[in-house]
């Protein structure tokens, strides 16, 4: 008789009573995991404390490695060793105090046969709620049910009360009463503008190109062909060394007439001389290549919005991507010509460009455009990571912050009011500059396109940005990333909690308008565009739908 050399399968043990395993996912770089260890370590000790309370064990699934020298799952390979050792009925704590690449644990969490609980700092200084939020939309795209928290110091009657609802019922529950589900809009002109947008969409189809999507093991960011297919739009799948290949192309003269344009705009640069830590002339000069080569390669193709992954592989190249995606979300900015000269791209119009190749954003970015354009309203849009927040006064008041692509439009003084300063050598080994600025005070639409099991939704709001006084917002900014343009924001009618609990990503898609009503008009609108398409449209805190026209 024939035999085989079978596989085996690892055997993994019975979890005991009372007991709980902690895993944490970390970044790529690690450099970075270096850096956020230290309070990685504090934020585990202080919830096994909380655990310890209540009579439970945390058992750590993965010993500190003595050679990095950090207990940060980092790698999808080291993620599938990890889970060897984890019984699959185990209640399952995934802890964060920093930045996370969900595809790490991915696998695991996936097939995981305990309870999980994601859990998180809120602080300014290392972004584990930024993390968790990136967690938890990929947990809501896989469909594994999870519960989820976060704290200041883990020591508040709020999360110590959470933790004893998930030890005694698997469970915690938060408030979501600020959601509404669409159930129908009123007849208007926002309605007709929004199914004309949709048909149009739907009947002659547009294109997002991606330079080497899944950045920052984001799985969240990655929506499906046959979920974008039904929306009208299509992927162009581009590689970030063909990106890297035109920037070579691009004539010095051209790099230096866009530094000449923005210094005449205004716009100030921060630089220096040492290139390892400071802002140099040169990583300008290359990003300003990078910001031609990303508008030539999109005329190429024919792209109605384009998305960068940058993070990982071009930041072992050239300078960051950041300082290019601002310029072209902006309608004004440095013209670029084809490559037969004959004509300027994208003249007077946005490209809208999705920061880290998020999927969900360039969806919501391509409507936002069309729907502000088609509103005579500036289509300036970005993204913003949810980086952290305050109470000042009687609001609660939100630190948005992305690393650089912020358009000048949104910023006091535009151009003006913008400058430019050296991502962090933490992150980005080869430099490059932000848009760093503080966002105007006005009224914005907010929003986020996520995947569920039952196919896209988005979550969509009210806001306002508002003005703190300069020290306020400069403690602000030295709470979290300096360098990095910061929004202050007042969510309508939403807890911090219910943002938190609610919201199903990393980041949050605004768009300005010139007043209140014209808000109201244009979330509408927008709404109207989504619910065409088919997409589930949930209305978040206060939404005034009686302000169609």
């Amino acid at each position: 008789m024939t035999q085989y050399h079978l596989p085996t399968t690892t055997t993994r043990g019975r979890v005991e009573a009372k007991t709980a395993y902690l895993i944490s996912s970390g970044d790529l770089r690690h450099s970075a995991n270096i850096a956020g260890w230290p309070t990685q370590a504090a934020l585990e000790e202080a919830v096994t404390a909380v655990f310890t309370g209540f009579g439970w064990t945390v058992v750590r699934a993965n010993p500190v490695d003595p050679k990095t020298g950090h207990g940060f799952i980092s790698s999808q390979r080291m993620g599938l060793e990890v889970f060897k050792n984890i019984p699959t009925d185990a209640p399952l704590i995934v802890a964060e105090a920093v930045w996370q690449y969900s595809h790490h644990i991915l696998a695991g969490l996936r097939t995981h046969g305990g309870d999980i609980l994601t859990l998180a700092n809120f602080a300014g200084d290392w972004p584990g709620l930024v993390g968790l939020l990136g967690l938890n939309a990929g947990l809501t795209k896989m469909g594994r049910p999870y519960s989820t928290i976060w704290s200041e110091d883990f020591t508040d009657d709020w999360f110590v009360e959470g933790i004893k609802s998930w030890i005694e019922t698997g469970r915690i529950d938060h408030d979501a009463s600020h959601v509404k589900d669409l159930v129908d809009l009123p007849g208007g002109a926002e309605r007709d503008l929004g199914g004309a947008i949709a048909h149009q969409l739907l009947t002659d189809k547009a294109i997002i190109g991606v330079f080497d999507e899944g950045c920052m093991g984001m799985y969240n960011a990655i929506i499906d062909d046959e979920l974008l297919n039904k929306l009208g739009i299509y992927k162009e799948r581009l590689s970030q060394s063909a990106l890297y290949a035109e920037m070579l192309t691009v004539p010095d003269e051209e790099a230096r007439a866009v530094r000449e344009w923005l210094d005449a705009k205004g716009m100030t640069f921060k630089t220096g001389t040492d290139d390892a830590t400071e802002l140099t002339d040169a990583q300008l000069h290359e990003q300003f290549k990078m910001y031609i080569a990303a508008l030539r390669i999109s005329d190429d193709f024919g792209l109605d919005a384009v998305g960068i992954q940058y993070q990982q592989g071009l930041k072992d190249l050239t300078p960051a991507s950041d300082l290019a995606e601002g310029l072209l979300n902006n309608v004004d900015r440095p013209p670029v010509l084809s490559r037969d000269g004959s004509r300027i791209l994208w003249d007077g119009e946005a490209l809208p460009h999705f920061n880290e190749a998020d999927e969900g954003v360039a969806v919501d970015a391509l409507i936002t455009n069309r729907v502000w354009t088609a509103m005579d309203l500036d289509p300036a849009t970005t993204l913003h990571d949810v980086r952290w927040g305050e109470d000042y006064g009687d609001e609660f008041v939100w630190v948005y912050e992305i690393s650089g692509s912020v358009p000048p439009s949104h910023f006091e003084g535009g151009y003006a009011g913008a400058s430019s300063w050296r991502q962090s050598p933490v992150y980005f080994p080869a430099g490059g500059g932000t848009i760093k600025g503080v966002s105007k005070p006005g009224e914005i639409v907010w929003s986020r396109v996520y995947v569920a099991p039952d196919g896209l939704h988005v979550d969509m709001g009210r806001a306002s940005a508002i003005a703190l006084p300069t020290e306020e917002t400069e403690r602000r900014w030295q709470a979290t990333n300096p360098e990095w343009p910061i929004m202050h924001v007042v969510l309508h009618g939403i807890s911090r909690n219910q943002f938190m609990a609610r919201h199903k990503a990393n980041h949050a898609q605004v768009a300005y308008a010139p007043d209140a009503a014209t808000a109201d008009r244009a979330l509408i609108a927008k709404a109207a565009v989504f619910d065409a398409l088919g997409v589930q449209v949930h209305f978040c805190g206060d939404v005034d739908l009686s302000a169609s026209a």
